[in-house]
């Protein structure tokens, strides 16, 4: 199956540097430029949309949107065939989703697309100006494929407000707690919404999660077209959807046969192969002695479907025997096994946000990018609450406790696993005493075939900006440590902080005081007071970043504990640091060397 691209092009050279941006990102897979020169020359735009309009799957243009208009009305066709477009200004203010904003994915692409250049998407549909759930649409960032249907009729019916049959027997249920969602109606004349492994009713609009995973065993050299048969009549047979279909499943020997890959490919599927005594572990209903001598296992396509599936799986049809026809190689086996909810985590991503110290200003482009993009936001309320001016309807907020750092990240990997892209919102940089440590422990624990896409996204921690607003006193080494002994002995701390004093090290200590902890803070004093005057300059920056932000001066020996709390960064100077005009400065080198 060839890959249907994104392209992008700007009707003057200005608009390069934004494609570029984009391209980086991976929004766009390739950049249109004109044959010469800087310019587009009579009928060139024409040529090029001629050749890319039926296999192209998005375009971005940069330039006027009647101008664009223009230039995009001769190829359209269809709205289930054209690609979306994405008109946005020479500058990157504004990103509008000019055709194909639910189906064929502009809206979403317009937000990714100003997320990254800092602009602002301007949706005009009516589902985006009345916040309501676009239903015809909203399925796709939960992993789900979407089934045939009168989905304009439903799209009317919704936009007058009326109420909606809705049904769901597959897939994770979480999207109901979204916004925007139509009354419920219990009348069968209404238009109705299904979400199943199922084929819809007739006149059903259908949402497939992908919860249903192909076992396949084979003769070697089996024709393709045996398995494409075995595949739709198993499908067939219990009236389920190809678009459920979360992978293919089957034992490691047949890892390398031809035909399992290019039936994979074609459908854009992953190919699990579980070696025999993964296999062997499985019960399953019909286990073959055959099998078991020629492979060491008793059993492929259903055990394979079922260990897919993950815990919980249930088969949804027993293995059945397909063989070759007149001019084809080969048999095969197929099963179908069902996951409880979904599980597609080749489809899921995890992005670790850090999302600063609470200002959004603060909030850096590839944080905000990879926030436009997830469906589910994960993270401690009070960080959840700084980003919540960024959070769209059809984004899903799930708020955790404080100090269930695990569950939080437990739950993101799970949602990211049954295919979902999901966001878990760190303050600060995610990587400095956040949750992209531990959630790349639980990554790495999963089996390889089990781990979504990973990926971390830097923030600007509140050292930073502690140091931003102080002056300069980070010029020369530092170190950071964290008085919180829940996780960290204090015996450990205490090392450290002893170490860090004789190394002369500037310091900054996270989470240094708290009502059950208000010891800490005191004795870290103590220790740095050992190897430092106490005339050394420290800094006290509390809530940083947000409206009740205090950066006051200090000195190390008066240091008043109690106006520190678990929101306040203590940055303490090394035996060199000064203060002069209300800002602290750490002078690149000690007295004596020399400077270039």
């Amino acid at each position: 199956m060839s890959e249907r691209l994104s392209w992008g092009f700007a009707l003057g050279h200005q608009g390069l540097p934004l494609l570029r941006q984009l391209l980086e990102r991976g929004l766009i897979d390739r950049i249109a430029t004109p044959p010469q020169g800087d310019r587009w020359q009579d009928g060139e735009l024409q040529r090029l949309l001629s050749s890319e309009w039926t296999r192209c799957r998005a375009l971005v243009a940069v330039g006027a949107t009647g101008a664009i208009t223009r230039l995009i009305a001769p190829h359209l066709e269809h709205k289930t065939s054209d690609p979306a477009v994405v008109v946005i200004d020479s500058e990157g203010h504004y990103a509008i989703p000019l055709l194909g904003g639910h189906a064929g994915g502009a809206n979403q692409l317009a937000h990714a697309v100003a997320a990254q250049l800092g602009g602002q998407a301007v949706l005009t549909g009516g589902s985006a100006s009345s916040q309501r759930l676009p239903l015809d649409s909203f399925g796709s960032s939960w992993g789900w494929r979407r089934g045939p249907g009168p989905w304009d009729a439903l799209m009317k019916h919704a936009a007058h407000q009326q109420p909606v049959a809705m049904s769901q027997s597959a897939g994770n249920p979480r999207w109901q707690q979204l916004q925007g969602l139509p009354s419920a109606s219990s009348n069968p004349q209404d238009p109705r919404l299904s979400i199943a492994a199922e084929r819809g009713r007739e006149g059903d609009c259908s949402w497939h999660p992908p919860c249903l995973w192909i076992g396949l065993g084979c003769e070697r050299d089996t024709s393709l077209s045996v398995l494409e048969r075995g595949l739709r009549q198993a499908l067939d047979q219990q009236g389920l959807a190809l678009e459920a279909v979360a992978g293919l499943a089957s034992a490691e020997r047949k890892a390398d046969e031809v035909a399992l890959l290019h039936l994979a490919e074609r459908h854009g599927w992953p190919l699990r192969c579980f070696s025999s005594a993964e296999l062997n572990a499985v019960a399953v209903p019909n286990p073959s002695p055959v099998v078991a001598a020629e492979l060491g296992t008793a059993s492929v396509a259903e055990a394979s479907a079922l260990l897919a599936c993950g815990a919980g799986a249930r088969l949804r049809l027993e293995k059945q025997i397909v063989r070759a026809e007149s001019g084809e190689r080969g048999a095969a086996t197929v099963a179908i096994a069902q996951a409880p909810e979904q599980w597609a985590p080749q489809r899921g991503t995890l992005h670790l946000i850090g999302s600063g110290p609470g200002s959004l200003a603060l909030l850096t482009p590839d944080a905000r990018a990879a926030l436009a993009a997830s469906s589910v936001w994960v993270g401690y309320g009070l960080y959840l609450d700084l980003l919540e001016p960024l959070r769209r309807p059809d984004q899903l907020r799930s708020d955790g406790q404080l100090t269930l750092e695990r569950e939080r990240c437990r739950e993101a990997l799970e949602l990211a696993c049954q295919g979902l892209t999901v966001a878990l919102v760190s303050s600060g940089d995610s990587g400095i005493y956040g949750m992209a440590g531990l959630a790349l422990e639980q990554w790495m624990a999963l089996a390889e075939h089990d781990r979504p896409a990973f990926q971390v996204h830097p923030g600007i921690s509140a050292l930073q900006l502690a140091a931003a607003r102080a002056g300069a006193p980070l010029m020369h080494d530092f170190c950071t440590v964290s008085l919180s002994d829940r996780l960290t002995p204090w015996e450990v701390i205490e090392r450290r902080l002893k170490a860090a004093a004789a190394g002369d090290f500037v310091v900054a200590l996270y989470n240094p005081r708290s009502k059950g902890r208000d010891w800490q803070l005191g004795r870290a004093q103590e220790l740095l007071l050992e190897q430092r005057p106490g005339s050394t300059p420290v800094v006290l920056a509390r809530q940083l970043g947000r409206d009740e932000e205090a950066v006051s001066l200090h000195e190390l020996a008066s240091l008043p504990l109690e106006q520190v709390d678990m929101l306040t960064l203590v940055l303490i100077g090394n035996s060199s640091s000064r203060v002069e005009g209300g800002c602290m400065v750490t002078p690149r080198g000690y007295p004596g060397a020399e400077l270039s």
